[in-house]
């Protein structure tokens, strides 16, 4: 019983990492500079794709692709947010809504026709499959590589936004739009350059989680309510509040589908009421 509930909260943990991954982008876009990207899954999606594309068309390796989804994610959401999104910053926010479910949906379309309805795999190097067995209970190598990747995408978060002189200026845009320009800070740069980390990352996110929960032009739609509920539960703009809420709905979704399969699918619902009832900021909500 206690190396199955290890192994739960293992699992449980990788996947909320894989959460955090996809959905800490969008928090700080929605968080910082107020404008609400349902388009953010979309990202994901071609992360995904860009990975799948670049191992099997260029033969590169896996690690080699991962940099490869952020920065091609990177790179197209500033394309996005010059000609379509910026319009939208000072718009309403049922229209940001409007525009980019928008969005999703053309994405769905054009991944359809690019690369068909067809579930895309993606292949591992060795050394990141199978188990490796600690003390009795066997944990996935993989999962465990997504738990580092998150941690180290952590901290350097963390550290960019706090100790360096980006993270200082993406602060004083957010703060006080105004006075930052008043005192010759380019705010425009400054929130291109945060939507496009934002939108790499969930590129990115997008390649780890071709092997976990699989690749298909619904990618998009289908993370879209797991980053949302990650988003609302963890509070907006907080980069703690992310990783804390992703964490404990990843467990909580493994966990009640492994314990409790006739209602596991409906837990991590269950958790969004309750902590939202406690918490109606989220957990690290300040606003």
């Amino acid at each position: 019983m206690i190396s199955q509930i290890v192994i739960v909260l293992f699992d449980g943990f990788a996947f909320g990492m894989l959460l955090f991954l996809l959905s800490v982008g969008l928090s700080v876009t929605l968080g910082m500079m107020n404008f609400i990207n349902l388009a953010h899954g979309a990202f994901g999606m071609f992360g995904g794709y860009v990975a799948v594309t670049v191992m099997r068309q260029l033969g590169l390796p896996f690690l080699a692709a991962l940099p490869l989804a952020f920065i091609a994610m990177a790179l197209l959401s500033i394309l996005i947010e010059r000609t379509l999104f910026r319009r939208l910053y000072k718009a309403g926010e049922l229209n940001q809504v409007l525009f980019t479910i928008g969005v999703v949906f053309v994405a769905a379309a054009a991944a359809t026709f690019t690369f068909g309805t067809v579930q895309q795999v993606i292949i591992l190097p060795d050394w990141l499959r199978g188990s490796a067995e600690i003390g009795g209970v066997r944990f996935g190598i993989y999962r465990a590589f997504i738990i580092l990747v998150a941690l180290i995408i952590t901290a350097l978060l963390v550290f960019g936004l706090e100790r360096t002189r980006l993270g200082a200026q993406i602060r004083a845009a957010v703060d006080n739009q105004r006075m930052a320009q008043g005192l010759g800070l380019d705010v425009e740069r400054v929130f291109a350059i945060t939507f496009a980390l934002g939108c790499g990352l969930a590129g990115l996110g997008g390649a780890l989680a071709v092997e976990i929960v699989g690749l298909s032009p619904s990618f998009g739609f289908q993370m879209l309510v797991y980053v949302l509920i990650v988003v609302s539960v963890g509070g907006l703009g907080s980069i703690s509040g992310s990783f804390a809420g992703a964490a404990l709905l990843g467990i909580g979704d493994v966990a009640g589908k492994y314990f409790w399969p006739e209602i596991g699918s409906f837990l991590i619902y269950l958790l969004l009421v309750a902590i939202l009832l406690v918490r109606p900021l989220g957990l690290f909500g300040k606003r």
